[in-house]
């Protein structure tokens, strides 16, 4: 038999991170905790200027250096061992990605893998270089705590179950609801093109598709008030991405948008649009929403994550698990940016340190690796709450 391929060894770390953009999601927990531990943080924007501005709303200046994003000029600055943390739009990341290969620089981002991300990063792995990818809110924190509960029903039920319900449901919404039932903590078109992409679930035990995935809406009720949710993208490839076992019989599998009550209502004339799949206008659209809902300095936002599981096996022993974090804006950073960059730094301290091996990379891609992520970010302000039950067999006396 021919012997395996040596894989590389990883390239080491420089200590060097180049954050790259400087929107909603770039908040002061996640580039603080980096200009604290890595030895140069470099935040890159459109211009120097805007970067300076950006970390001294912050009040990170003087912790970070500033860059202009001009062309050429981060090709020119990235080495061996640093880190190329793309927060900008997920079509941006194969770019640096490839830069990062070419250079032997490692890369980063909270967006979910695309076809062309993971074929980069087979290329990344043979080169000794870490790709680190969903590791922000959702997909992120999400991930974390699936697989935290994937083990510990796995340890209560074992590797055959006859009915299993899971369900992972996140959204960035008003502190105070407002009228539209929507602030836009995202960019506008995204959230709006996001909509009109159709959403495949497992639904009573077969997979099942949500053309229009607003259409799938129901009501969540989480600790007594009521929201509501649909289907998001495809969730059937983090069945096994959340090793889920293969004895186990999916009753429901989900993964979606969490929204407050009211939305679907108050978004009826977006849907309308959205349906007719002219883009020109989807975008139109896009940018009136968001003048029309502007976000002041007196609003708050709020991200709510539920994540849940329920197994049940054929001699009606049961264990049910959740996680809930919920979290409210501050006037010194928005939940929204905490959610996101926070985790997304910590990931990158991990591959600082030596942690995370060449190749495609997602957040708490092991229980122990979750573990050691949801403990560091119980502890810097995304606190979540666990609950879990194990009912009694049917038939067992009280």
């Amino acid at each position: 038999m021919p012997a395996d391929p040596i894989s590389p060894d990883p390239v080491p770390a420089s200590g060097t991170v180049h954050w790259i953009g400087t929107g909603l999601s770039t908040g002061r927990s996640g580039l603080g905790l980096l200009c604290a531990q890595a030895d140069l943080v470099v935040l890159w924007d459109r211009t120097a200027e805007r970067a300076a501005e950006r970390l001294a709303a912050l009040d990170l200046t003087g912790h970070a250096e500033v860059r202009a994003l001009t062309d050429g000029a981060l090709e020119a600055e990235v080495g061996a061992g640093d880190v190329i943390v793309s927060m900008l739009p997920a079509t941006e990341h194969p770019r640096l990605l490839r830069l990062a290969v070419d250079r032997r620089a490692h890369f980063a981002c909270t967006s979910y893998v695309s076809e062309e991300i993971a074929e980069l990063a087979e290329r990344a792995a043979e080169a000794g270089v870490v790709v680190l990818t969903e590791a922000g809110l959702d997909p992120g924190i999400d991930h974390l705590m699936a697989h935290l509960l994937v083990e510990k029903a796995r340890a209560v039920i074992g590797e055959t179950a006859e009915s299993v319900d899971f369900t992972s449901y996140c959204g960035g919404i008003p502190a105070v609801p407002n009228e539209f039932r929507y602030r836009f903590s995202w960019a506008p078109y995204g959230v709006l093109a996001a909509l009109g992409s159709a959403a495949r679930h497992i639904a009573e035990g077969v997979e099942s598709t949500a053309v229009r995935p607003w259409e799938a809406t129901a009501v969540h009720r989480l600790g007594g008030e009521d929201f509501e949710v649909y289907p998001n993208r495809d969730s059937v490839p983090f069945v096994s991405q959340y090793g889920i076992p293969e004895g186990w019989h999916l009753r429901t599998f989900v993964r979606g948008t969490l929204r407050n009550a009211g939305w679907r209502s108050a978004w009826e004339p977006v849907f309308q649009v959205v349906s007719a799949g002219d883009q020109a206008q989807v975008r139109r659209l896009a940018k009136e929403l968001a003048e029309r809902h502007p976000t002041t300095e007196a609003d708050r936002d709020r991200v709510v994550l539920s994540v849940a599981l329920d197994v049940r096996a054929a001699d009606g022993k049961r264990w049910q698990g959740s996680y809930l974090m919920d979290l409210t804006g501050e006037e010194s950073e928005s939940a929204m940016a905490r959610a996101v960059s926070l985790p997304i730094a910590y990931g990158v301290t991990r591959l600082l340190a030596g942690a995370l091996p060449p190749g495609l990379n997602r957040a708490g891609r092991s229980e122990e690796e979750a573990a050691r992520w949801m403990a560091f970010l119980d502890s810097n302000g995304l606190g979540s709450t666990f609950a879990d039950t194990v009912p009694a067999p049917r038939g067992a006396e009280a």
